[in-house]
């Protein structure tokens, strides 16, 4: 792979994690609700989901998806549904000032990290967009498996540190904040964005 190729794939790349998705709604709130300590477990969550998406895709499941309606409707659905659930137990937790404890605090970042996971990678569309996005990088007169692999390692580092950006800008933001109930408003806002997004994933047409 050329030097001008990965360097365009990198700006591809850019471009595309700048746009915030439901990944980045769910860890900027619970940046705002529990501080940065909460990137230790939903940074290497959301670069493990996109390592499955991007892994699944160049496996073919996504050439599937993209020609199975039904089964493309069926794992939306189920993502639009865990969007809305995990938006509704954000809206009624309640947003702490201080740091997370010890006490409790594993399981609280294991569940973080799951749900940035799950997320990330039960996402038909994301996973239908590498099929389409990947191949366009690809030289065809070149091994195409070392090809895969550095532009699968380039897109998860980046999404890692996208999200370590996220979550470091958010408790920068939060720690501005001494309000009660500004932080728990700030914290519905961000639940009412991901029950949207779960929403909106579950109405969007295949094509759209």
């Amino acid at each position: 792979m050329s030097l001008e190729l990965w360097i365009a794939f990198v700006a591809a790349s850019a471009a595309l994690l700048a746009l915030p998705g439901p990944t980045v709604i769910l860890i900027t709130s619970y940046a705002m609700n529990q501080g940065r300590r909460t990137g230790l477990a939903t940074i290497p969550g959301v670069a493990l989901g996109d390592f499955v998406a991007m892994t699944t895709s160049l496996l073919g499941a996504g050439a599937v998806l993209a020609a199975s309606a039904t089964l493309f409707t069926a794992l939306k659905l189920v993502g639009a549904a865990y969007l809305v659930w995990l938006g509704f137990k954000l809206w009624k937790s309640r947003p702490e000032l201080g740091e997370i404890t010890s006490t409790g605090s594993s399981q609280s970042l294991g569940k973080m990290f799951w749900n940035a996971f799950i997320v990330t990678a039960l996402n038909p569309k994301g996973i239908v967009f590498f099929v389409a996005f990947i191949p366009q990088f690809i030289d065809p007169a070149e091994p195409a498996f070392i090809q895969f692999v550095i532009l699968e390692a380039t897109f998860v580092t980046m999404a890692a540190i996208n999200i370590a950006l996220w979550v470091f800008l958010t408790d920068r933001f939060r720690a501005k904040f001494q309000n009660p109930r500004l932080l728990n408003s700030l914290n519905k806002t961000g639940a009412s964005f991901l029950m949207g997004a779960g929403v909106f994933t579950a109405l969007v047409g295949r094509n759209s």
